[in-house]
């Protein structure tokens, strides 16, 4: 007990980091966010006709981005939500760096409705490290 009371920080730092490396792998399903892979994001691009939201900001977009993607950027996704509901009965990937963002824009689009909202796992890291083509 005395080791515990003479190394409170270091273990509530321990503890803390624990729980965030848990988050990081399992917060998105907490939330209720559904996760795709890039082979199963291309499926529904090429056969169920997603629409591909890139919620990266406009530097990262131009930098390179999935071939038709709509760009909206996190920050501005609650004030911009109306141009999506022509598309609230179809699949959306949601895609930004490395898949953070875009698991929280997935929530909020589930909290508007919007019950086919993806994130692409990984990201655009994941989908140029699989080889696949962007557009600049």
């Amino acid at each position: 007990m005395q080791f515990i009371s003479n190394n409170i920080l270091p273990i509530s730092i321990a503890v803390f980091s624990g729980l965030m490396l848990l988050w990081s792998f399992f917060g998105n399903r907490f939330r209720g966010v559904k996760e795709v892979d890039t082979s199963a994001a291309l499926q529904l691009i090429n056969h169920k006709n997603a629409l591909i939201l890139d919620v990266r900001e406009q530097s990262e977009y131009e930098s390179g981005h999935i071939l038709n993607a709509k760009l909206i950027p996190l920050g501005k996704l609650k004030e911009r939500m109306g141009e999506l509901e022509r598309n609230k009965d179809q699949p959306i990937v949601v895609v930004c760096r490395s898949g953070n963002r875009s698991g929280t824009a997935c929530f909020l689009l589930g909290k508007q409705g919007f019950a086919q909202a993806y994130n692409l796992q990984g990201g655009i890291q994941s989908w140029q490290k699989n080889k696949l083509p962007l557009e600049k």
